[in-house]
């Protein structure tokens, strides 16, 4: 969605917003980093991000990929900065042909700085000399699509008259060239932006002004962005920080608040501002406790708009609805599908692609190095050590496990007990929800959606299980008719209970003025595809052992001979009902292996 229809939108709901910049990192392992901090602050809530073209434009191709990045798999809307440094026309025309084919429709049309190593800022042959050239030729070359944005600098207010007013005169040449909304420049001092912000209303400039922000992270990082900036820093401002600035966390803490005051002033200040851009500087914590401070707390809506993260790619803009298998492995996904045509709608079968992708383009591969691996998950020498892993895991005592990178969700801790349990009997859980009836949309921890609405979920499990264990598992489950199965080996045998071809939704939510929106699913294909991947997660753990290693043996046995199973129970008003047939199934094959002494069998494996 363009910013501007953002903006609008906000203001006609009179509701507050944010949104967070970052720049492109130099190295590999920083941009791994960053997306992963980008990921996170997505639950800040914030409606857009902006993604920053390096000065002197040395790093063009890194803020396409970024921005292809965040639109696709992060699934949030992306601002794209270009500048005409270092730019022939030809490779302006090429980032923006790429931020299209990512769905971007957002960009921060700049000059930009001098190129690296240079005092005075120069055109470069077949390029752009001022920014108001770059707006013109993005609206030539692609009309509307693009909602295009400038900066403004409210330090110009403090300008000799005759320059402040030929600045002005500036960017009103550049609104009147196509310009959709102002950027600011960071500041401190609130008056100056006040009185910029009316001058610019004087002069018949009307397109939305979004305040740039700058949280205070150090002493000498405040004094040396101002500097660079030449922004003007109230007294008050050095008064409170100085007598501090050698001790990083109690600036910090100051500073936190002295911004979230002048944030207050301007929300208040009857300028129509409703929103607030924030600068990173690829920081997590001044941020968050910015947000903290002022009370912003992001709505569910804008952060869940589904159970999972949508993509935001031409193709996949519609996408509303996924299978429950790559609930912790979105990315995989992404790739297994990007070659799809269609994308399945509420009818899934309708448009569904007759085919995944192999097992090649995102590929399998453990997130942790094995040092990492090592220390997170140990060697573990019995099926017992093993199934403790998983029931940490689920109980948030672990923090990743090969098929899920991020710690256990917030619902999990609804059946966490119940399932540190199945796996304590055997039962090697790797996906799970529990059942919910009628949650508000905006509920913390089961919520999703537009607000005013409710959402539904059956329980569903998925899980690795040895052959003995299953069969006693699958005759008590035959005997509940609301509970549906799948049953899959490492060779490709499909077995079920289920007698539909179609899919089973197990998420849903109803919604004030909508279809009812499905959103999750569980069907054969699908799991089938799934299959491969979950094996070889599990492989993949084992090869972090040394050959020849009781733990590398062990693990290899267990995902040799378990079956991968699903299971949903589709009374979604029974809460406890799915975890019966679990707890039963496993009482017995304890009591089948209890030696004669009355002691439990040594367990190595639940076949």
């Amino acid at each position: 969605m363009r910013i501007s229809k953002k903006i609008e939108q906000s203001n006609k709901e009179g509701k507050l917003w944010w949104s967070f910049e970052y720049f492109p990192p130099r190295t590999a392992q920083g941009l791994q980093n960053l997306l992963d901090r980008i990921k996170r602050m997505t639950a800040l809530g914030p409606e857009f991000i902006d993604i920053t073209w390096n000065a002197g434009g040395r790093t063009s191709d890194l803020t396409a990929h970024m921005v292809k990045t965040c639109q696709g798999s992060v699934g949030v809307e992306t601002c794209m900065h270009l500048t005409c440094t270092n730019m022939p026309k030809e490779k302006v025309d090429i980032a923006l042909q790429e931020a299209k084919k990512a769905g971007c429709r957002n960009v921060l049309a700049l000059r930009g700085d001098p190129p690296q190593g240079k005092d005075e800022w120069e055109a470069v042959e077949g390029g752009f000399i001022h920014g108001i050239d770059l707006v013109k030729h993005i609206h030539n070359e692609y009309g509307d699509y693009f909602d295009i944005a400038v900066a403004g600098f409210p330090q110009f207010q403090l300008l000799p008259p005759a320059e402040r007013d030929l600045e002005m005169k500036y960017l009103k040449e550049k609104v009147d060239a196509g310009v959709n909304f102002i950027f600011t420049q960071m500041f401190y001092d609130v008056d100056v932006f006040i009185d910029w912000v009316n001058a610019i209303r004087a002069a018949g400039i009307t397109i939305p002004i979004v305040p740039g922000i700058a949280p205070i992270q150090t002493w000498n990082g405040f004094l040396k962005a101002t500097s660079l900036a030449n922004t003007k820093i109230p007294q008050s401002f050095l008064d409170a920080l100085e007598p501090y600035k050698n001790d990083d966390e109690k600036v910090r803490e100051i500073g936190t608040k002295l911004v979230a005051d002048m944030c207050r002033k301007i929300l208040a200040a009857g300028l129509g501002i409703q929103g607030l851009h924030f600068y990173t500087m690829n920081l997590e914590k001044g941020t968050k406790m910015l947000l903290e401070e002022l009370n912003l707390t992001p709505r569910v809506e804008t952060i869940k708009p589904l159970p999972w993260r949508q993509s935001l790619t031409p193709n996949r803009r519609q996408e509303n609805i996924r299978p429950i298998f790559w609930a912790n492995r979105a990315d995989s996904y992404l790739s297994r599908t990007e070659n799809w045509d269609e994308f399945p709608n509420g009818r899934f079968g309708d448009s569904r692609s007759p085919a995944y992708g192999e097992l090649d383009g995102y590929g399998i591969w453990l997130k942790q190095t094995k040092e990492e691996a090592l220390k997170l998950w140990g060697e573990p020498k019995t099926f017992a050590d093993v199934a403790s892993l998983f029931s940490r895991f689920c109980l948030g005592s672990l923090k990743a496990l090969p098929w899920s990178n991020q710690a256990a969700s917030s619902e999990t801790s609804a059946i966490a007990l119940q399932l540190a349990k199945m796996n304590e009997l055997g039962f090697l859980t790797i996906n799970s929800q529990p059942a919910v009836n009628g949650a508000r949309s905006d509920d913390p921890q089961f919520g999703w959606g537009p607000s005013n609405g409710y959402v539904y979920q059956k329980a569903y499990l998925e899980f690795f299980v040895g052959p003995q264990l299953l069969e006693l598992l699958i005759a008590h489950i035959e005997r509940d008719s609301n509970m549906t199965y799948y049953v899959i080996n490492k060779q490709g045998d499909l077995r079920t209970n289920t007698h539909s071809d179609g899919p089973n939704a197990v998420t849903w939510g109803v919604f004030p003025g909508k279809e009812i929106v499905q959103p999750t699913v569980v069907e054969a294909l699908s799991f089938m595809a799934w299959k491969d991947e979950a094996y070889e997660l599990g492989v993949k753990w084992a090869n972090i052992y040394e050959a020849g290693t009781p733990s590398r043996k062990l693990m290899m046995e267990i995902f040799e001979s378990s079956c991968l199973v699903n299971v949903v129970h589709n009374d979604f008003k029974d809460s406890q009902a799915i975890f019966e047939p679990f707890f039963k199934a496993g009482a017995e094959y304890t009591a089948q292996h209890i030696n004669g002494n009355g002691s439990a069998a040594p367990k190595a494996l639940p076949n």
